[in-house]
C-alpha cells in the first residue's frame, strides 16, 4: 500500500532560544504531520516573534489543511491565499503561508527521498558563498562600528560584508555625514578591493540617498540597500534609476505582483525574504520573474535555521546568482534545537543531499522552549 501524505496535523510555535528573549529574537516555527508520521518544518519572520502570522496558521490554515494531500502543496497555497486574502496579503498572511509552504515541500522531499533542490530541477552550484550582515551602527560610533565588523570579518571570512543601520525610520537624514565617515571607515579596515554593501533600512529623503549613494560609489560598495521607506516604490525607483550604484529593495514585499511593481519602478536587485513572502513556492516564482526582467535575486534573509537552509535549497537552483547569500545570526543560540543545520565554512554553505530540507530537528529540546 503506498505511503498517505494526507495531513494529519499542524503545530505552530513560538520558541523562545534564551531567557530574556524579546519578540523579535524568538522563533515562528510550523510543524505539519502526515497519516504516516512524516513530519516536515516550515517557519514564518520573526516579525514581533511571528505572532500574527502563527495565529492564522493555527486558527485559519490549520482546519483547512488536516486531511489534504501534503504533495499538493501549490494548489493549496492559492487556495488559501485567496479565501484569506481580507486579513492582508501584506505580511501575517505571507508569512504564515511560507512557514506551510516550507514545511510541505519538507515533506514531500522526504516522502519522495529527494532534497528540495532536486524537486526544484536540480542544482547549478551545491556551496554557496555568503555575506555577513551585521546590524545596529545607526546607535554605534564610527570606532564601535569599525570594531564590530573587524570581529566578523576576522572570525568568519565572509565572502562579503553588509553594514546595516537598523535605526528610527521615522528620522529621515539624521546623521548623513556620520553614516558616510562609517562607511569610509569601513572601506578602510577590509581595502580597496573587498566587496561592501550598505543597508539604509529606510532611513533617507531621496535627497539624502542620493548623497549618501555617490559617496558609496565613490568608495567602491557594491549596493545601496533600502535606502528610502520601502512603501515608496516611485521614491525608491527614483534613486535606483539616478545612481550607478546598484540599489535593492523588496525584503518587506510580499506578493509577487509588488516584486513586479518595484522593478518596473526601476529596482534591478530584489531582495524577497522566503519567510516573509510564501515560503519556497513564492521565492521561485520571484526567481522566475527576475530572470523575465533580468533583475538580481538576492533575497533577504536573516533566521539561521529553517529559513537559512530553505533559502539555500533555492539559491542552490538559480542559474544567475550574482551575489553571496545573507547570514546575519552567527551566534549559534538556535543550535539546540537542530542537529544537522549547514555551518558556515571559509565563507560558504554547503547545501545538504538529505530527503526534504535535509536536517535533523531536536523537537524535545524545542519543545522545552515554547
Amino acid at each position: 500500500m503506498a505511503a498517505s501524505t494526507r495531513i494529519k496535523s499542524v503545530e505552530a510555535m513560538q520558541v523562545t532560544w534564551a531567557s530574556g528573549d524579546p519578540p523579535g529574537r524568538r522563533s515562528a516555527l510550523v510543524k505539519i504531520t502526515t497519516e504516516d508520521g512524516v513530519a516536515g518544518w516550515g517557519e514564518a519572520s520573526p516579525m514581533q516573534g511571528g505572532l500574527h502570522s502563527l495565529g492564522i496558521v493555527e486558527r485559519d490554515l490549520a482546519p483547512a489543511l488536516v486531511g489534504a494531500d501534503a504533495l499538493d502543496h501549490a494548489v493549496l497555497y492559492d487556495r488559501l491565499f485567496h479565501r484569506h486574502i481580507k486579513l492582508g496579503p501584506e505580511g501575517a498572511l505571507t508569512g504564515a503561508l511560507a512557514a506551510v509552504d516550507i514545511a510541505l515541500w519538507d515533506i514531500k522531499g522526504k516522502a519522495l527521498g529527494l532534497p528540495v533542490w532536486k524537486l526544484l530541477g536540480g542544482a547549478w552550484r551545491k556551496e554557496i558563498p555568503y555575506y555577513a550582515s551585521i546590524g545596529g551602527n545607526a546607535g554605534r560610533t564610527v570606532d564601535e562600528t569599525v570594531r564590530v565588523v573587524e570581529a566578523r570579518w576576522r572570525k568568519e571570512n565572509p565572502a562579503a560584508i553588509k553594514i546595516r543601520w537598523d535605526g528610527d525610520r521615522t528620522r529621515q537624514d539624521e546623521d548623513i555625514p556620520g553614516d558616510i565617515a562609517k562607511a569610509k571607515a569601513v572601506r578602510k579596515l577590509v581595502g580597496d578591493d573587498f566587496p561592501l554593501a550598505f543597508d539604509a533600512n529606510n532611513q533617507y529623503s531621496v535627497g539624502g540617498a542620493i548623497r549618501v549613494g555617490r559617496a558609496l560609489e565613490e568608495l567602491g560598495y557594491i549596493w545601496f540597500e533600502e535606502p528610502v521607506q520601502h512603501y515608496d516604490v516611485r521614491a525608491m525607483g527614483e534613486v535606483a534609476q539616478r545612481l550607478d550604484i546598484t540599489v535593492s529593495a523588496a525584503e518587506q514585499t510580499y506578493t509577487v505582483q509588488a516584486l513586479v511593481d518595484m522593478v518596473e519602478a526601476g529596482v534591478r536587485m530584489v531582495q524577497p525574504d522566503i519567510v516573509k513572502m510564501g515560503g519556497i513556492t513564492g521565492l521561485m516564482q520571484c526567481a522566475a520573474i527576475c530572470y523575465a526582467h533580468g533583475v538580481e535575486l538576492v533575497p533577504h534573509q536573516t533566521q539561521p535555521t529553517i529559513g537559512n537552509l530553505a533559502n539555500l535549497h533555492v539559491l542552490a537552483t538559480i542559474m544567475h546568482l550574482t551575489k553571496p547569500a545573507e547570514f546575519a545570526d552567527a551566534g549559534g543560540r538556535m543550535d539546540a534545537g537542530f542537529r544537522s543545520i549547514p555551518k558556515p565554512d571559509n565563507g560558504r554553505f554547503r547545501v545538504p543531499d538529505g530527503p526534504g530540507l535535509g536536517m535533523e530537528v531536536n523537537e524535545d529540546e524545542i519543545r522545552k522552549r515554547i
